[in-house]
C-alpha cells in the first residue's frame, strides 16, 4: 500500500508544468503486472512499492490527477531511483521507464524547492563534475593529497569521518592520482597501424578524461592498432548525462547541441563512447532534441553514429595479435550498457579474444552498483548499500580483477572493495585488452 504522502490536493490544481510532463502514453504502458520489483535496486533493498518502478508510475498519476503535492516525501522516491534501467529489461509490456524518470527530475527540479543544502550540493556537483577545465585544476592539490601521504593519515585517523557525508564519498571515490597517465591528453588525430579499415571519432568525457585518462588513451592505441584512424576533437565537455541526472534538462540539451556542433564536421562515420552513462545518452540526443527544429534531424543523425567501443570491436574481425593474459576477471556489466543500450555479449566476446583470460559472471549481474552518475554523490547512503553488496557478490568469486564499462562503475566499485580489505584492481575492459594487444603489465594485478 502507498503511505500518506500529503494531505490531498483540490484534485483541479496543476501539479507539473508544459514542458514535457510524463506521457500519457508512457504511463498507460505499464500494466502493473510487477515483473520489475525484482530487478529494481531500492526495491531489493526496501521491499517497498513506492520505491519501485511500479509504484512511481503510480505516484505520477496520483500527482497528475492532482491527489498529491511536490512534498519532501513525494520528491524522495523519485530522488530514490538510479535510473539504472533494470525495470526496462524485465518488462513484458516495453514500458519506457527512463522516459518517464527523465521527465519526472525535470518536473521536480522546475517545481520542488529543495532545501538550502541540497540545492548547494546540486549546484557544486553540476559545476564541478561537468566540466573538465575545472577539475583539472583540481589534480594538483588532490594529487599533492596522495602524494604527501595526507589521504592515507587523514583515513587512518579517521579524520575523514568529520566530512559532511558528500565530501566523504568524493574523498572515497577518489582515484589513484598518482599515476603519468591518469590525466593524459590525446592528440587530435591517432593514424591507423597497417591498412585503414575505419575512421573514428573518440569521446572522452568529462570525469573519465581528467581522472581516468588511461581508459581514453588505451582505447585509442586498441582501435589504432585494430586499424581505426581515430580523431579526438578538442574541447570537448560533459555530453549532459550528468546534468540529466540532476533534472537540469534545459543545461544538458546546451551541451547536447555543442557536441553535435563539435563532432558533426568530423569525416567520420562512427562516434566511438567507451562510458556506458555517455553512451546511453548520445544514443538518446534525437528524443532529447524533439523540440528543436534546428537540431532534431542533426541529432538523429548523430545519434544514429554514436557505438560503445565493444560494439564497433565486434563489427571488426580482430587483426592486431594478442598476449596472453593468465588472469580471472569479475565481470561487472554497467547498467546503461546493459539495460539501456543492451550490449551485454559484445564485450564479453571482446574480453575472450584475449589468452588465457577467464571471464567470471557475478550474482545479481542486473543489479546496479550504485554509482549511476551522480547518485553516490547525492544519494550516499543508497549507494553506498547498493556498492557494498555488489562488492560481496564479487569478493565471493576467485578473482583477480575486475573489469567494467563505466568510470562511475569503476570508481565505485574501487572504493567498495578497499573498504572491505579486498582491494582488487577495477579496469575499464579497453585496459585489459590494450594491455593483451602492447604486451604490457598490467598494474596492481594480483596473484
Amino acid at each position: 500500500m502507498m503511505e500518506q504522502l500529503a494531505t490531498p490536493a483540490t484534485g483541479t490544481r496543476k501539479i507539473f508544468d508544459d514542458y514535457h510532463p510524463p506521457a500519457a502514453e508512457l504511463l498507460n504502458a505499464c500494466v502493473h503486472c510487477g515483473f520489475c520489483l525484482q530487478t529494481c535496486p531500492t526495491y531489493t533493498l526496501w521491499g517497498k512499492e513506492q520505491d519501485s518502478p511500479r509504484g512511481r508510475i503510480q505516484l505520477i498519476n496520483m500527482a497528475i490527477e492532482g491527489e498529491v503535492d511536490l512534498t519532501e516525501l513525494y520528491v524522495s522516491h523519485f530522488d530514490h531511483c538510479l535510473g539504472c534501467l533494470a525495470c526496462v529489461s524485465s518488462c513484458p509490456s516495453g514500458v519506457k521507464y527512463g522516459k518517464l524518470i527523465e521527465a519526472m527530475r525535470g518536473q521536480v527540479e522546475r517545481q520542488y524547492r529543495r532545501p538550502l543544502h541540497e540545492r548547494a550540493l546540486r549546484r557544486m556537483v553540476a559545476a564541478v563534475f561537468s566540466r573538465p577545465a575545472r577539475m583539472r585544476k583540481l589534480m594538483m592539490p588532490l594529487r599533492a593529497y596522495q602524494r604527501l601521504g595526507l589521504q592515507r593519515l587523514t583515513r587512518a585517523l579517521g579524520l575523514t569521518s568529520f566530512l559532511p557525508r558528500s565530501l566523504r564519498a568524493m574523498e572515497q571515490m577518489l582515484p589513484d592520482l598518482s599515476q603519468p597517465d591518469t590525466s593524459t591528453v590525446l592528440p587530435p588525430r591517432i593514424a591507423a597501424q597497417g591498412e585503414k579499415r575505419r575512421s573514428v571519432a573518440l569521446l572522452t568525457g568529462c570525469v573519465q578524461s581528467v581522472f581516468m585518462g588511461q581508459v581514453n588513451a588505451a582505447t585509442a592505441r586498441v582501435l589504432a592498432a585494430e586499424g581505426c584512424e581515430v580523431l579526438v576533437p578538442p574541447e570537448q565537455g560533459c555530453c549532459g548525462a550528468l546534468m540529466m541526472d540532476l533534472g537540469q534538462e534545459q543545461q544538458a540539451l546546451d551541451n547536447a547541441r555543442r557536441l553535435i556542433d563539435l563532432f558533426e564536421p568530423l569525416p567520420v562515420d562512427t562516434i566511438v563512447v567507451n562510458a556506458a552513462g555517455c553512451g546511453h545518452t548520445l544514443k538518446d540526443y534525437g528524443y532529447l532534441l524533439r523540440d528543436d527544429p534546428q537540431y532534431r534531424d542533426r541529432a538523429i543523425a548523430f545519434s544514429a553514429k554514436c557505438k560503445d567501443v565493444s560494439e564497433v570491436l565486434a563489427e571488426l574481425q580482430p587483426r592486431a595479435p594478442r598476449h596472453p593474459l593468465a588472469l580471472r576477471v569479475a565481470f561487472h556489466d554497467p547498467c546503461h550498457l546493459q539495460h539501456a543500450q543492451g550490449l551485454r555479449e559484445q564485450p564479453r566476446a571482446m574480453l575472450r579474444t584475449i589468452p588465457g583470460l577467464e571471464l567470471l559472471e557475478l550474482s545479481e549481474a542486473a543489479l546496479c552498483c550504485g554509482s549511476a552518475g551522480l547518485y553516490g554523490l547525492v544519494q550516499q547512503e543508497t549507494a553506498h548499500q547498493l556498492g557494498q553488496r555488489k562488492a560481496e557478490r564479487i569478493i565471493a568469486t576467485p578473482a583477480q580483477a575486475v573489469a567494467t564499462g563505466n568510470p562511475g562503475c569503476q570508481l565505485q566499485l574501487r572504493a567498495m572493495l578497499n573498504e572491505a580489505g579486498h582491494p582488487l584492481p577495477v579496469m575499464h575492459y579497453m585496459e585489459l585488452l590494450d594491455a593483451s594487444i602492447s604486451g604490457t603489465e598490467l598494474p596492481g594485478k594480483r596473484n
